[in-house]
């Protein structure tokens, strides 16, 4: 997970963040009835919810090409914001893991959360188009983007 452990190094902020309990992930995947991939549960339950206010930042001076992630949902929001982007318009079937500063959404498919994997891919919701692409063949590829800036 040495991908992970470098992408909170390099862009985690430096406010202190608390590692969420197993036993709280084993409970959202209940509610979910799905699997969340190793990878990110690893990420959360090792650093917590991750904040990168200086990804947005770094993306604009090198004119990068990808969609900046500024804020890990908490386990709650995941859940509820889940449902809500649904209803005002998300193609139904994700889970929500993930915000830019723009009201953007990075999920993973429910489909691929079927069974226990350790990484899945990760897509986006562009919430002015109401539309969902692949931003990454898997989590960690995706925070090897970040980490290659």
């Amino acid at each position: 997970m040495n991908s992970i452990d470098l992408f909170v190094k390099n862009w985690g902020s430096k406010h202190s963040m608390l590692p969420i309990d197993s036993n709280d992930i084993v409970e959202l995947e209940s509610k979910l009835n799905a699997f969340l991939p190793d990878s990110y549960k690893y990420l959360i339950s090792t650093y917590g919810l991750v904040h990168t206010p200086n990804v947005l930042t770094k993306i604009c001076d090198l004119g990068a090409d990808i969609s900046e992630v500024q804020d890990f949902l908490s386990l709650e929001d995941i859940f509820s914001l889940s449902k809500l982007y649904e209803m005002t318009g998300m193609p139904k079937g994700h889970i929500l893991f993930a915000s830019d500063c723009k009201g953007n959404m990075f999920c993973f498919k429910l489909t691929d959360c079927a069974s226990k994997q350790i990484d899945l891919p990760v897509w986006f919701f562009d919430h002015d188009f109401c539309t969902i692409k692949k931003a990454s063949n898997s989590f960690i590829e995706w925070l090897e983007e970040f980490n290659e800036l």
